[in-house]
């Protein structure tokens, strides 16, 4: 594993600016009944903003809000659904000084909860459904590029490769020239090599100590690993409420190799995790 160095870029949400030279936590709100972790704590909307809130409060820089799981197995959400779980709370969360990600491979729902105040999309599928790239291009927001095999109902039987990380870059790589060529501007892109989509425990574990070769990409990493099935098997077979140390432990280690941003259920641990890494970088150690 090696240490590098973030990237000193800036990424532009409407009117705000996210500095990515140190590392930020994106806080998970998911408004589905459905989610792996935390299904149903949140789906009502005065939950929800009122969990977003406490992630702010916390130290999230970017509330990341999904309507639709994509654990394997999830139920399908027709996209209207998806619109009615997702735009109320993203117009609530508009009022505060936060940036809003949304969660989803829905070009009408990216385009609805744009309107409604919304920033980022993050798109697990990477931008592959109808008329997505296109979408991406005509709204010129950041958009985060995740790898994945498949869908989430097939993902699990295409963790076949050679070397995972070769080929997770090699695949990201197609999906970034997809996109230049639909007109999305590079300076809008983020990547994500996609932990636990079709993939491994050990794919997983090699994908995170091999992190670092994602910065030859030359775009912003995202890590999303947050209570992970890899991280509870590392644990000894823990279930999702008991990988929260695990989980910011492994987040440390991608952000000691480039990540710029972390995904996480746990905002306040991860938070004070940043803090006292921040605190050794200040130190020159």
């Amino acid at each position: 594993m090696q240490l590098m160095p973030l990237p000193n870029r800036m990424l532009t949400c409407g009117q705000m600016k996210l500095e990515l030279s140190k590392p930020h936590v994106m806080g998970i709100l998911n408004v589905t009944p459905d989610s792996f972790s935390d299904g149903g704590k949140h789906n009502a909307k005065d939950q929800a903003i009122a969990y977003a809130l406490q992630m702010i409060a916390d130290g999230a820089s970017v509330i990341d809000v999904g309507g639709e799981s994509t654990r394997p197995g999830a139920s399908v959400v027709e996209v209207d659904e998806e619109i009615r779980r997702v735009v109320p709370v993203v117009e609530e969360l508009a009022k505060h000084d936060v940036i809003i990600s949304i969660d989803t491979s829905q070009p009408e729902v990216i385009k609805a909860a744009v309107q409604a105040g919304a920033h980022i999309w993050n798109d697990v599928r990477a931008l592959t459904r109808p008329h997505a790239l296109a979408t991406a291009a005509e709204l010129n927001i950041p958009v985060i590029i995740m790898h994945m095999r498949g869908e989430p109902t097939t993902m699990n039987n295409l963790a076949q490769y050679d070397d995972v990380t070769s080929e997770v870059i090699a695949e990201l790589q197609q999906r970034i020239t997809d996109s230049l060529n639909a007109g999305i501007q590079p300076e809008n892109i983020m990547i994500d090599p996609g932990f636990g989509f079709a993939k491994n425990a050990q794919q997983n574990l090699k994908l995170l100590n091999e992190f670092y070769k994602l910065n030859d990409m030359g775009y912003p990493i995202l890590s999303a690993l947050s209570r992970k099935r890899f991280i509870g098997e590392a644990l000894g077979g823990a279930d999702a409420g008991q990988r929260a140390v695990g989980s910011v432990a492994a987040h440390l280690m991608s952000i000691q190799q480039g990540a710029c941003m972390v995904r996480a259920h746990d905002v306040k641990a991860m938070s004070d995790a940043i803090k006292v890494w921040n605190a050794m970088q200040n130190q020159g150690l």
